[in-house]
C-alpha cells in the first residue's frame, strides 16, 4: 500500500504528472508515469526502484467496472512496449503488486529530456478471452 499511496499523493498533489485512463469492455484501464526521483528513499527502496530523474516508473492497474461503485481491482495479464519519434520500440518488463485490496503493476525504464515515447499497452482480465488495447504518449522533462 506504500507505493500505491506515495503514487497517488504525487498524483493528486501535481499536475505534472497526468493520470490516465481506457475504458474498455467492462474494465477501466489505469495508466500514469512519474519519474522515480518523486518517489521517497523508503518506497524506492522497498520495491527496488532506482531513484534519479532519468528513470521513470509506469504503473498500470486494471479495474472491473461496477455501477455505483470505484470498482474492484483485477488481476491481469498486462503487455507493454514503448516506442520513441524513430520509431524504435522496447518492450517494457511490468511485475504484479498486491497490497491490500489494490493489484498494480509497475515497471521502470530509462528516459531522456524532451524525449517523448508513445505506449502501447495490451490488457487481457483475468477470465477474460481477449486482450484490450490502451494507448497514450508521454513527454519527458528531467533536465
Amino acid at each position: 500500500m506504500r507505493l500505491l499511496t506515495a503514487i497517488l499523493v504525487l498524483l493528486t498533489s501535481s499536475a505534472v504528472f497526468a493520470e490516465n485512463s481506457t475504458k474498455v469492455d467492462g474494465y477501466t484501464i489505469h495508466h500514469n508515469i512519474i519519474t522515480t526521483d518523486f518517489l521517497s528513499d523508503d518506497v524506492a527502496r522497498s520495491y527496488g526502484i532506482i531513484r534519479s530523474k532519468n528513470r521513470a516508473m509506469l504503473n498500470v492497474s486494471v479495474i472491473k467496472d461496477k455501477e455505483g461503485t470505484t470498482g474492484t481491482p483485477v488481476s491481469a495479464n498486462v503487455q507493454a512496449n514503448m516506442t520513441n519519434i524513430h520509431g524504435q520500440q522496447r518492450g517494457l518488463n511490468l511485475r504484479e503488486i498486491h497490497e491490500a485490496d489494490a493489484i498494480y503493476y509497475i515497471g521502470t525504464f530509462l528516459v531522456r529530456n524532451g524525449e517523448t515515447l508513445n505506449f502501447h499497452l495490451d490488457v487481457k482480465p483475468e477470465g477474460e478471452s481477449k486482450y484490450s488495447p490502451a494507448a497514450f504518449s508521454e513527454e519527458f522533462f528531467v533536465d
